[in-house]
């Protein structure tokens, strides 16, 4: 009889975690594994395998969220904030600017045509979810993943050389029209930050498969979803009650939560969950740990 795969907890870094979080008490009680990826983007990796050098999500959620990603290339554009400074520029916020759909089709409006003529086509796929169609054959070079880049020199994460002086042109007229845009304008008089660039990352065609490592997923993260649907997986929103209902197989994605919100309105459905479940606690950070219900009898680990 083939063993029942853990439910897999996807927590946010360990490092996040105060010494004195009830967590570090089912760490001690469980067993330690060898360390896996680090960072969202390659965490995702160890979930799921779509064959390709690097993950399309550019491709995977315009599929997901618009049904039309066809055998074409895809890049995502995403609404950015990036902080000037002296020495140069520091990506602040990628998505998530909350953007309306009418303010993201104004911000775009402008730069359709730059795309336009660079032969590409800007899609508004969600308020925070942009993309562009890529003419198929097109070189693209390893644009940095948000994650990698928040924080950091804009500099050190454009495309280098010859091959990416294009593509730094091109991001040079986008922010010049959005730095003019009115509507920026109008969001820091609100006390908003502006969106002042478009961060371009997760290049490639949709993969004709994907293969998943779990047998649902519990979560809200559109790439995540995504690529369960691509899969073949069943996936549902996350609440006390899906992540309380998690069978063994199961990915259950809580890693972009803050650890506090994690210890105030989660940690008692974790705390259930390891009672009743053999639980794989994957951290963003690469730790792992196997938690198994009679581990919490191991009084004796301190």
């Amino acid at each position: 009889m083939s063993q029942l795969a853990p439910v897999a907890l996807w927590l946010p870094a360990l490092a996040r975690f105060a010494p004195d979080h009830p967590l570090h008490r089912a760490l001690r009680q469980g067993n330690r594994q060898p360390d896996g990826q680090r960072g969202y983007m390659d965490g995702l990796g160890r979930y799921f395998q779509t064959h390709a050098r690097a993950l399309p999500a550019a491709a995977l959620l315009r599929q997901h969220l618009a049904g039309d990603a066809g055998d074409t290339p895809w890049l995502c554009a995403d609404p950015a904030w990036v902080q000037a400074e002296m020495n140069g520029a520091r990506l602040l916020a990628c998505g998530q600017l909350g953007l309306s759909q009418d303010e993201a089709e104004a911000l775009a409006a402008p730069l359709r045509p730059v795309f336009g003529d660079a032969g590409m086509q800007l899609e508004v796929t969600a308020p925070d979810r942009w993309q562009v169609r890529l003419v198929e054959g097109t070189p693209v070079p390893d644009f940095a993943a948000p994650e990698q880049a928040l924080g950091e020199d804009l500099y050190q994460h454009l495309p280098q050389g010859a091959e990416g002086r294009r593509w730094r042109i091109l991001i040079n007229e986008l922010q010049v029209l959005l730095h003019q845009h009115p509507l920026n304008a109008e969001r820091r008089a609100r006390g908003l930050p502006p969106v002042n660039n478009l961060w371009l990352w997760g290049g490639g065609s949709l993969p004709n498969h994907v293969v998943a490592g779990p047998t649902r997923v519990v979560g809200d993260d559109p790439l995540l979803l995504a690529l369960a649907a691509r899969a073949g997986i069943p996936a549902v929103p996350r609440s006390t009650g899906s992540v309380g209902a998690a069978a063994e197989g199961a990915l259950v994605d809580l890693q972009d939560l803050p650890v506090a919100e994690l210890e105030q309105a989660w940690w008692p459905v974790i705390e259930a969950l390891l009672a009743q479940r053999t639980v794989q606690l994957d951290f963003a950070s690469g730790e792992r740990w196997l938690h198994k219900p009679l581990h919490r009898w191991r009084f004796w680990r301190r």
